[in-house]
């Protein structure tokens, strides 16, 4: 059914300006019926051109064996097989505990839109908290791709529970949430044009909840293709060194809320039933998780502020040990999810097939607004990628996705993507780097005392800085804006440290550590250290990239950090209660700044530079308690031979990005 007009006039301004700040996707929005078409174009790019043409995808048949080299890109294409598609009924799935789930189904259709009688499929099987019926405005937050359909998939879009048409409450990755995936799959392979092959796929929440359901090992789950997702629901954006982030997060549980408190296709078969989902959906979001969660938050009370099992439910990589199905991991140096992308690789590598593409994208661009720059440097679209991974392992179609790059990466500076066969990188070396009294950078520590720096405290420091544009999800992005790539403003009331003038390119790709040094004249302090390229010759810095940790949360567990040849370069905080630690004014202490992994390429002539404040608005603010603990104080960075302050970076060398 068609959602009417009146009803489209009012919703399409809403959903079309939420998806600046979420996520969209390069396909057609119509999937209802649509047109025959003769198929999509290949791709231009420097990997060779691959097609697999007239095979009847119901069939599940094998075709010949794609002859690739071993970590080479191929550009995949292949026929429709089907001319349209065709949208059936909306429905509604009973949860155990009653709770109905409500569905759409898009399947491949003859020429006259018909559903094609006797064919069974694979099912792609998305699970969405931003309502589906907004699908037929922005597809990847709810909609069928009909390049997928006409190529032989069913496709599966569920509002989870207390969102959209569902019934339940809404609780963002909850228990009773994850409990619903897998009789969700339940459902879909007991339909009778269900071949009981079920692929997992989506963009961020889309993404999360198709982790999560690869997690519980379904037998009928083949495959998963999540892009952006996260890892850690505490560290990667909610509470990064904690302090609670105050751009994205408000901002996301209200578009939540605001796109899922309308039931759409309910009001339209059911208006009795609209009306109840739309107080339902309204209480549950004042009075029981949206608003409660973040005022928690905000008031510094232990079931948010802190680590634990809150969020443990909520971070996916906990699970991680679970999946053993092929999973193509998609990431963005930008990301909300910067710091997890990289770590689903890691994670997974050794017990399923594991790819990962990580490109120079915010949350958005991954999505494709206003586009993810592919094809490039030999890489497809990501549709393509999609397909070539379903194919082979839905269809059992041997198109040698197995064989591609393990890990391709944009490298910023280089402005080229890179592929290598693991991650961290095979020649990775950690390198130290010392804060120096005349604001240099240098391989070796002071050796007396130096003159230290002074920076204010204060809660409102980068503003204008690419972390405006990175923890808005990108939606800034999309005004000419200087400071979207560049931190040159936000370095002025900062202390910076510069490497003299590189007389060889340097190359860094993985997590970053800044062991920094300080003492205050308050009781509670934070850190903000910035990572970026500067030129000389125009006084420009680009961003690289960031981190953030309160002094009170300082504390490490170093059996759950990184070591690279010795020394540590991504340090696990506990971020408990028990784990806090005591911030005593004057008193020296060391402060282990975690700054998200990243590969990027500084050029011989500029200078490596670390900047150095005391907040990072747009990507946290500390609780009330921790915040009126720092404020009106000033803080001193150390660097004397007793003290001596540094930042480790993971040096590659700059050969490799050489074919």
């Amino acid at each position: 059914m068609k959602i009417p007009c009146a009803i489209r006039r009012i919703v399409q301004p809403l959903v079309l300006a939420s998806s600046l700040l979420l996520l969209a996707c390069n396909s057609d929005s119509d999937v209802t019926t649509t047109a025959p078409t003769n198929g999509a174009t290949s791709p231009s790019g420097a990997a060779r051109e691959v097609s697999v043409l007239g095979t009847r995808s119901s069939e599940a048949s094998p075709v010949s064996v794609i002859e690739n080299d071993e970590g080479q890109w191929l550009n995949y294409e292949r026929d429709e097989d089907f001319p349209s598609v065709v949208t059936l009924p909306k429905g509604f799935i009973q949860m155990r505990d009653g709770v109905e789930l409500a569905y759409t189904v898009t399947l491949p259709a003859n020429e006259s839109g018909q559903m094609v009688q006797g064919e069974k499929f694979p099912t792609i099987l998305i699970q969405t908290s931003y309502n589906k019926a907004t699908g037929a405005f922005v597809p990847a937050i709810g909609g069928a791709d009909p390049y997928m359909v006409k190529r032989g998939y069913a496709t599966v879009v569920v509002d989870v529970r207390g969102t959209g048409n569902s019934q339940g409450v809404w609780d963002a990755f909850g228990e009773r949430e994850q409990a619903d995936y897998s009789e969700v799959v339940d459902w879909v392979i007991s339909q009778p044009w269900s071949n009981q092959q079920v692929g997992v796929y989506g963009v961020s929440y889309l993404g999360i909840s198709a982790i999560l359901t690869a997690a519980q090992n379904h037998p009928a789950v083949k495959a998963a293709f999540p892009i952006v997702p996260i890892g850690d629901g505490y560290r990667d954006i909610v509470f990064t060194g904690g302090q609670i982030n105050p751009t994205f997060i408000p901002l996301w549980m209200g578009l939540v809320t605001g796109l899922g408190v309308i039931p759409f296709d309910a009001l339209q078969t059911d208006p009795t039933r609209g009306i109840e989902l739309i107080t339902s959906h309204l209480l549950s979001g004042v009075t029981q998780f949206q608003v409660p969660t973040i005022l928690k938050a905000l008031l510094g009370e232990s079931e948010t502020a802190f680590d634990g099992d809150f969020w443990k439910t909520r971070s996916p990589l906990e699970q991680a040990e679970n999946i053993k199905v092929p999973t193509f991991v998609v990431g963005g140096l930008r990301d909300l999810f910067q710091r997890s992308e990289p770590m689903w690789f890691e994670r997974l590598k050794d017990q399923t097939t594991t790819k990962l593409l990580i490109g120079p994208w915010t949350h958005i661009e991954s999505a494709g607004i206003p586009s993810d720059g592919l094809p490039r440097d030999g890489v497809p679209t990501l549709q393509q990628i999609q397909l070539m991974w379903f194919d082979q392992y839905l269809k059992g179609m041997n198109v040698g996705v197995d064989r591609l790059p393990n890990v391709t990466q944009y490298v910023l500076g280089h402005e080229k993507y890179v592929t290598t066969s693991d991650w961290p990188h095979p020649r990775v070396q950690a390198t130290e780097f010392f804060l120096r009294g005349d604001k240099s950078l240098q391989s070796t520590p002071a050796q007396n005392t130096e003159p230290s720096s002074p920076i204010l405290q204060a809660p409102l420091f980068g503003l204008c800085s690419s972390s405006t544009n990175q923890w808005t999800a990108g939606a800034l992005g999309l005004l000419p804006n200087p400071c979207n790539t560049e931190n040159t403003f936000n370095q002025i009331p900062s202390a910076n440290f510069r490497t003299p003038v590189l007389a060889e390119d340097l190359y860094i790709n993985g997590p970053i550590a800044a062991d920094i040094w300080i003492t205050t004249t308050a009781r509670e302090a934070a850190l903000s250290v910035r990572v970026s390229s500067f030129d000389p010759a125009t006084g420009r810095s680009q961003a690289i990239s960031n981190g953030l940790l309160t002094a009170s949360h300082r504390a490490v567990d170093d059996s759950k950090s990184r070591f690279i040849n010795g020394l540590r370069i991504q340090p696990w905080h506990p971020f408990t209660r028990e784990a806090v630690l005591p911030v005593m004014p004057g008193e020296p202490m060391l402060l282990p700044v975690e700054i998200f992994s990243t590969a990027a390429f500084i050029p011989k002539g500029h200078q490596l530079q670390i900047s150095i404040n005391s907040s990072n608005l747009p990507q946290g603010i500390q609780p009330v308690p921790q915040l009126l603990g720092g404020l009106l104080g000033a803080i001193t960075v150390l660097n004397s031979a007793e003290h001596p302050s540094k930042i480790i970076l993971p040096v590659v060398p700059a050969a490799e990005l050489t074919p």
